[in-house]
């Protein structure tokens, strides 16, 4: 078994491209198990000792960062050096190469990439509304949302909707448990913009029990228990039957995948 691989992603704006360039280098390495810790908004050498510290005496680690700011970047390289740390420059490359070519110095400004990009802010807004509307909290969310997620608990209702605003979607999910009554906006909404979430009852055991057993409790509880699920999904499928929704069962498919059928789907409701 791989051992498992800490990538820590440093920057002085949001993060989104160092951890995108990070990611596309680690798709070569099929296989390889690893974990990305992004640190957005640096812009003191305090958050890099921290950061470094924390990975002091590791064999496993991997520091990629995309620092603007000359000094931050000499800083970190000779400090991860004197801690033998790996790093990746990903902006300051970039910078010098540019810079030879205009003959002129960058602006050294965070964030530029974002500063005036209206996708950028539609993004954060899907972001936040993802946010707001998550399990349920507030049924409004159900009639203002662009997608409504509705599934039994531990159907990756959260991330695919966390997801989604990334892709810009304004998404709100909804837990459907038998003993509490759906919400009504459920029933009035345009069934195409919701989407259930299918999950077979042995997967659905076998998540359930990795959660209780991360929470530190017994799998015997009644929210792992075989004839319990079989009674939620009896009730899902109802449930769904009566909105007149589309499903995906998403017992082996990844956050991604499930979300790119439920691109198409939109995509298709729109044209």
């Amino acid at each position: 078994m791989n051992r498992q691989i800490e990538v820590y992603v440093l920057s002085d704006s949001v993060g989104e491209t160092a951890e995108l360039v990070t990611k596309a280098g680690l798709s070569q390495f099929q296989g390889e198990d690893y974990i990305i810790h992004r640190i957005p908004y640096i812009c003191d050498y305090h958050t890099i000792d921290d950061t470094l510290r924390m990975m002091e005496g590791k064999d496993n680690t991997i520091l990629g960062f995309t620092f603007v700011d000359p000094d931050l970047r000499k800083y970190l390289n000779d400090k991860a050096e004197q801690y033998n740390i790996a790093t990746m420059d990903i902006m300051g490359p970039i910078l010098t190469t540019m810079e030879q070519v205009f003959k002129r110095p960058p602006l050294k400004k965070p964030g530029l990439v974002h500063a005036l990009d209206d996708d950028y802010f539609k993004r954060i807004e899907a972001m936040e509304f993802a946010v707001k509307y998550d399990d349920g909290r507030d049924s409004r969310g159900i009639t203002r949302a662009d997608i409504v997620l509705i599934g039994l608990s531990r159907t990756s209702k959260t991330p695919l909707s966390q997801y989604l605003a990334l892709k810009r979607y304004k998404v709100a999910n909804v837990p459907i448990v038998p003993e509490v009554d759906p919400p009504e906006e459920l029933f009035r909404i345009d069934p195409k913009k919701c989407i259930g979430l299918r999950i077979n009852p042995e997967k659905l055991n076998e998540i359930r029990k990795e959660r209780l057993k991360a929470l530190g409790l017994g799998n015997q509880a009644i929210y792992a228990n075989k004839h319990r699920i079989n009674e939620e999904i009896i009730y899902f499928n109802e449930l769904v039957e009566k909105i007149g929704c589309e499903v995906i069962d998403v017992s082996y498919k990844a956050v991604e995948e499930t979300a790119n059928i439920i691109i198409q789907m939109m995509k298709n409701v729109h044209n």
